[in-house]
């Protein structure tokens, strides 16, 4: 994985998970419930746009969600998509009976 010695930022006073690349801040915004982190929009800058960090950052914020026993909430259309593509991550979703 690219950027793999770039690390995630949990920023939860303003609920974001954080990836700077070249100086250049990207994030997923999120809300916490208990146990489930509803992952509400995903954003790069125009700069970074079409060079995996994207990718990168769910795939630090999966990881980090997973090694805090959090379950996800996919809002966000490109974790959708993202889901769709690594369905191995579909373990993280919260389930609502």
């Amino acid at each position: 994985m690219k950027y793999e010695d770039t690390p995630l930022i949990n920023n939860e006073a303003i609920h974001n998970f954080e990836l700077t690349v070249d100086g250049i801040r990207s994030f997923i915004d999120y809300k916490q419930r208990g146990d489930n982190v509803y992952l509400i929009h995903t954003e790069v800058p125009e700069e970074l746009e079409g060079k995996g960090v994207a990718a990168a950052l769910v795939e630090k914020a999966f990881t980090y969600l997973e090694q805090h026993n959090l379950k996800i909430v996919p809002l966000c259309s490109y974790i959708q998509t993202y889901l769709k593509r690594h369905p191995e991550w579909n373990r993280l979703r919260a389930v609502f009976d």
